[in-house]
């Protein structure tokens, strides 16, 4: 089954929606970089409303160690997810499972950073470029996901109602994670495209079963 997460909430009531419909994780952004941002309280109302089973994360980019730490502590997250030039030793360092996001923009050249983050619970694999933030809408060559890796694949960076099919078709990646794909503005969220994502995702399972 294809993993589901929907990044990018800022309202209680669009993460109750996504976890209502099947997403396996919803996702908020606490980095300043981001026009998707929430503060750690906004995180906090959003995580612990939550129904069980559904997997919160809480995402990071180059910020401030004290910050995240902070923010870590007060949220209390199930997993981190970390967006910049972090290594991998610096993401290790919350003690917390995370996810590392890896900048798929300038394409196979990316590859190898695929590599650097052994202490990864899962590798997430975006359209943006390196040093820009995510949440862009830009997509990557689905083909260049590769197979070989042990760490779970997530797959990001412009996916829509209208071309995840296609992108699972081609990426068969672990998980998806989608945000500008179902807003209807930065961190609003569109409760047709999240039906519409969600079930043309679940449709792709049952074909493949």
């Amino acid at each position: 089954m294809t993993r589901i997460k929907c990044c990018g909430m800022t309202r209680i009531d669009d993460a109750l929606l996504a976890a209502q419909l099947g997403a396996d994780a919803i996702g908020v952004v606490l980095t300043a970089r981001s026009k998707r941002r929430v503060t750690i309280e906004q995180a906090q109302a959003i995580v612990r409303a939550l129904p069980p089973f559904v997997t919160s994360v809480t995402l990071f980019m180059d910020d401030d160690a004290a910050f995240v730490r902070e923010a870590i502590e007060a949220i209390q997250p199930d997993l981190v997810q970390f967006h910049g030039a972090e290594s991998d030793d610096w993401c290790a360092q919350f003690g917390r499972r995370y996810l590392k996001a890896i900048a798929m923009g300038e394409g196979a050249a990316a590859l190898p950073s695929l590599h650097r983050y052994p202490g990864a619970a899962g590798l997430l694999l975006d359209g943006h470029g390196l040093g820009e933030a995510g949440g862009s809408g830009k997509a990557f060559d689905w083909s260049l996901m590769p197979r070989e890796l042990s760490q779970p694949l997530i797959l990001a960076g412009g996916l829509t109602p209208a071309n995840v099919a296609e992108a699972i078709r081609i990426a068969h990646p672990w998980g998806v994670d989608v945000a500008s794909g179902i807003e209807s503005a930065p961190g609003i969220k569109d409760a047709h495209k999240l039906v519409d994502f969600i079930a043309t995702v679940r449709r792709m399972d049952n074909q493949s079963r």
